[in-house]
C-alpha cells in the first residue's frame, strides 16, 4: 500500500502566478525562463479574489472501459453507453453543471477515433462545445489536461477548470453543484480541489484521501494530508470506521494556469511535450487535433501522481452525492432500480427464481432458472456469464480477446461511422452482407475497392449514387451494382436516415480495401 503525505510549506499558503498567459501560438514557451519562479510572490493579492469564478467543465473522454465489456469495446467505450438512464454517461456528464451560474461551455479531450460519436452525442443534448480536442493516442489523464488547460488560459486567463471523467455517475445533481460551489471559492484563491466520496462501505477498488485540517475561511474544506492507494480488506475498514478517510473521485476544480504552473514544477517533460503539440496543432471544422508525434513524446501520467500528490496546496472537498464511477458490472446492479428478488433487467428477459442479478439482453431472449448474485450480459456477437463477486474479473476476458488477435474486444457488430454505422448481417467464402443507415445529409467518401464489389439495395428512404461518372437517384427497393475497381459515392439527401443492403463479392473483404478520393470529414485520403 502507498501514501503519500502532502508536504506543508511554513508561510506560504499560496502557490503564485508569475506570468498571463497570451495565446501560446504567438508567445514565448510556457517552459521558458520566469515560468514557476518566485513561489511565494504574489499570494496575498490572489487571496483577495473572492467573486466566484466562471467555470470552464473540462470533460475527459478517454477509456476503454474493459470492464464493462461486451457492451463497452474499444472503439465504443463506456462513456458512449445509456449505462445509467435514458442518457449517455457523457451526456449525463455534460449536462451535470446545468442550472447553475458561471458556466461556460464544456471542453473535451477524447481519442480521435471517438471524435464523431462524441460530436454528435453532443449535438442530441444541443451542448455545444468550445472545443474538442483529439488524443491521438492516449497518454493517461496528466497530458489530457494539460492540452484542456493550454486552451483555456488563451481564452481567459483567469479559467477555473472543472474537471470530469465522462465516465462517472453522480445520482444527487443539486448536491454535487453545491460542492463544486464550496470547492470554487478555494480554487479561486489559487488552491487545488478535489473531490472526496464520502464512503458507506469498506471499498478495496478506490484509492483514498485522507483529510487534514479544515481550511481557514473555506467552509467544508479540508487540507490533503495525504493521498492511499486501493487498501485491503481489513485496512479499509480501518479507514471507513475512522472518518477520517474518503474515496478519490478523479474529479477536480482548478485553475488552468494554477495546473500549469505546478505541473512545470512536478512535471516539466510533460509540461514542454504538450505544449509542443498544442502549438503545432491545427483546427479540423470543430475539432482540434494536437501534433501526434510531439504528444506521443511525452511521458503517461495521472492527474494524481503528477501533481496532486506533490503539491503544498491540494485541499478537498466531501462529497455524498450517489457516485460511482461504474467500474465494474457490479456497480451498475448496486446504482441501478431493482425488483423485488434483487434483480435488475434491461431487454427481453424472462427470469424464474433468479435473485440478485444483473441481466441485460441487447438483441435475444435470455431466460434463467434457479441463479442466484449473476451476471449475464447479452450483445449480437457475444455473452458475457460471471458471478457478481468476480465481476473485476471481466478484464482477463478482453486480455485474452486481444491475445487471440480477436476483434470482439474493438468493436461491436454494428460499427459507427461519421455517416451513419454499418452492421455484418452473414459472411462467407467471398461475400459478406452488411446493413447500412447513412444519416440524412451524410454521404460516404469517394471510393474504390481493388478486391471487391458491391450490390445496394435501398430499404428505406432514397439514395443518390455516384457510379463513376453517373449520378443515379433510387428510391425504396431500387438496387445497383458497383463492378471491381470503380470510384463510387453514397449519399442520403433526404430527411430521413437512408437503409442500405450491401451485398460485397469478391477475394478480399477488409475495411482497409479502400481508396478514398474525397471526403467531407476530413479522413485520409490517397
Amino acid at each position: 500500500m502507498r501514501t503519500v503525505n502532502i508536504k506543508r510549506c511554513v508561510g506560504r499558503t499560496l502557490h503564485p502566478f508569475l506570468i498571463l498567459l497570451g495565446a501560446l501560438k504567438h508567445k514565448p514557451s510556457l517552459t521558458g525562463r520566469g515560468f514557476g519562479e518566485g513561489c511565494c510572490r504574489g499570494a496575498a493579492q490572489q487571496r483577495t479574489d473572492s467573486a466566484m469564478p466562471t467555470i470552464y467543465p473540462v470533460i475527459l473522454s478517454g477509456g476503454s472501459g474493459t470492464r464493462l465489456w461486451p457492451l463497452s469495446r474499444e472503439h465504443y467505450p463506456k462513456q458512449l453507453l445509456a449505462l445509467a438512464g435514458e442518457q449517455t454517461m457523457l451526456q449525463q456528464t455534460a449536462k451535470r453543471l446545468d442550472g447553475m451560474t458561471d458556466v461556460a461551455a464544456p471542453v473535451l479531450v477524447c481519442n480521435e477515433e471517438h471524435r464523431f460519436l462524441v460530436a454528435e452525442q453532443l449535438r442530441q443534448i444541443d451542448k455545444s462545445p468550445a472545443t474538442i480536442i483529439l488524443e491521438p493516442a492516449g497518454r493517461n489523464t496528466a497530458p489530457a489536461l494539460t492540452l484542456a488547460a493550454l486552451f483555456l488560459v488563451e481564452k481567459d486567463p483567469n479559467a477555473v477548470m472543472l474537471v470530469m471523467p465522462a465516465d462517472h455517475v453522480i445520482q444527487d445533481v443539486p448536491a454535487f453543484q453545491a460542492a463544486v460551489t464550496t470547492a470554487a471559492a478555494s480554487a479561486s484563491t489559487g488552491y487545488l480541489a478535489t473531490f472526496g466520496i464520502v464512503p458507506n462501505k469498506p471499498e478495496t477498488g478506490y484509492g483514498y484521501i485522507r483529510q487534514g485540517q479544515p481550511l481557514a475561511g473555506h467552509n467544508r474544506v479540508r487540507q490533503v494530508a495525504s493521498f492511499v492507494e486501493k487498501p485491503d480488506a481489513a485496512t479499509a475498514a480501518q479507514y471507513l470506521a475512522s472518518g477520517d478517510y474518503l474515496w478519490n473521485s478523479g474529479m477536480f476544480l482548478l485553475r488552468a494556469r494554477t495546473w500549469l504552473d505546478e505541473l512545470n514544477r512536478t512535471r516539466p517533460d510533460i509540461l514542454r511535450a504538450c505544449e509542443a503539440a498544442y502549438r503545432q496543432g491545427r483546427q479540423d471544422g470543430e475539432f482540434y487535433r494536437v501534433n501526434s508525434d510531439a504528444f506521443q513524446a511525452s511521458p503517461s501520467d495521472s492527474i494524481d501522481y503528477a501533481v496532486m500528490e506533490k503539491t503544498d496546496h491540494a485541499v478537498v472537498i466531501p462529497l455524498d452525492a450517489g457516485w460511482s464511477d461504474i467500474g465494474a458490472w457490479s456497480a451498475i446492479w448496486e446504482t441501478s432500480s431493482r425488483d423485488v428478488l434483487g434483480n435488475v433487467i434491461q431487454g427481453d428477459v424472462y427470469a424464474h427464481d433468479t435473485r440478485n442479478a444483473l441481466l441485460i439482453s441487447k438483441h435475444r431472449l435470455i431466460a434463467t432458472v434457479g441463479l442466484d448474485d449473476v451476471i449475464v450480459v447479452e450483445t449480437p456477437d457475444a455473452v458475457l456469464i460471471a458471478h457478481k463477486n468476480r465481476a473485476q474479473d471481466v478484464k482477463e476476458i478482453v486480455n485474452r480477446l486481444k491475445q487471440e488477435r480477436r476483434s470482439e474486444h474493438l468493436m461491436h457488430r454494428r460499427v459507427y461511422r461519421p455517416w451513419g454505422s454499418y452492421e455484418g448481417i452473414d459472411a462467407g467464402e467471398r461475400f459478406q452482407v452488411k446493413r447500412l443507415i447513412i444519416n440524412p445529409g451524410a454521404a460516404i467518401s469517394l471510393q474504390l475497392h481493388h478486391h471487391r464489389a458491391e450490390h445496394w439495395v435501398v430499404v428505406k428512404g432514397a439514395a443518390r449514387v455516384t457510379r463513376g461518372e453517373d449520378v443515379v437517384l433510387l428510391g425504396e427497393n431500387q438496387s445497383i451494382y458497383i463492378p471491381l475497381g470503380m470510384k463510387h459515392r453514397l449519399e442520403n439527401p433526404g430527411n430521413i436516415p437512408l437503409e442500405i443492403i450491401e451485398v460485397q463479392s469478391g477475394s478480399y473483404l477488409g475495411e482497409d480495401d479502400i481508396v478514398r478520393f474525397e471526403d467531407r470529414y476530413n479522413r485520409p485520403v490517397g
